[in-house]
């Protein structure tokens, strides 16, 4: 997989042990101070590693599959962070998985990590934990199909990945902007980055409650009023639409986050799912012409 100034290739552990050591160890036990004994266990030579390397064909970051369908190990120098070399061998270990037949992978993130793995569509599960001194969280994607959000934590994570993945439209359908998930620091974040990002970009949200998050003065209308050209607001009106017990979030790539219990969090995510995403962004659209556009929010200059 090539990709500018680098390229990622799959790395034989017996051959390529001294070049695995050479980006592994600068990174985990010399800048992490993580103990020697514990960077190395008997898992690495039953592994698949991945290897990005620079242009002269130096490594510059390393990743793994374990038998146990987990990524783990990902590592890349001080000088290429920032540079989608992560990304790319993320891809490449999924790629990997895919081929393998894994229905799903998973992965212990550092904490620090976190938020570059839920923008690729892993979700965290479970309590944060210790390991090797250092700060984790377990998380998971699906490869073939949905994966299941369980909580708040699982709702953060996958809106922010449906937004990051978004090119030019998101499509939200809420009951009153989703206290504790569209307030949130990060997730107000990745809507920021797509609204400054995007020329031309546009996010239309449904509300079945326009009058609480007004009242509320929720972030999210903040960002809005900041923001007039990308955002607009529409309420459902007609009896039906108001009987919708659903939510989602759908982009215009192949991403969504849908709820069957729009006042819950767990549901489910997928990005790679362009079928699904379409047919409810094509949902959404026949919500939004019978719906009637939020002139109160005019007053906020949005």
């Amino acid at each position: 997989m090539a990709t500018h100034g680098f390229h990622v290739e799959a790395i034989e552990y017996a051959t390529g042990l001294a070049e695995l050591r050479a980006v592994r160890e600068t990174v985990f036990v010399h800048e992490q101070q993580v103990p020697l004994e514990e960077e190395w266990d008997a898992l690495d030579p039953l592994c698949r590693h991945v290897i990005a390397r620079d242009e002269a064909g130096a490594p510059i970051g390393t990743g793994r599959l374990t038998p146990e369908r987990r990524i783990g190990r990902m590592a890349v120098l001080a000088d290429w962070r920032g540079r989608g070399v992560g990304d790319a061998m993320l891809a490449a270990l999924m790629a990997e998985a895919r081929k393998l037949g894994w229905p799903a992978v998973s992965l212990n993130a550092q904490v620090s990590a976190e938020a570059f793995y839920a923008r690729q569509g892993f979700i965290p599960e479970g309590e944060r934990f210790m390991e090797a001194g250092i700060e984790h969280q377990s998380m998971r994607r699906a490869l073939a199909g949905p994966t299941v959000v369980e909580d708040l934590a699982g709702a953060i994570a996958a809106t922010i990945a449906i937004a990051t993945q978004a090119r030019r439209h998101l499509r939200i359908y809420s009951r009153e902007l989703d206290p504790g998930l569209l307030d949130n620091a990060a997730v107000l974040g990745a809507l920021r980055r797509f609204s400054t990002g995007n020329s031309g970009g546009e996010i239309r949200i449904l509300l079945q409650d326009a009058a609480t998050p007004q009242h509320t003065l929720a972030p999210l209308l903040t960002l809005a009023q900041r923001l007039p050209s990308v955002f607009a607001f529409r309420e459902v009106r007609e009896p039906v639409d108001k009987a919708y017990a659903s939510a989602f979030i759908a982009n215009d790539a192949s991403g969504y986050y849908f709820r069957t219990l729009g006042h819950r969090f767990d549901g489910e995510t997928d990005l790679d799912g362009a079928g699904r995403a379409r047919q409810l962004r094509e949902e959404f659209g026949r919500f939004w012409e019978r719906a009637r556009p939020c002139t109160e929010f005019r007053a906020l200059g949005i």
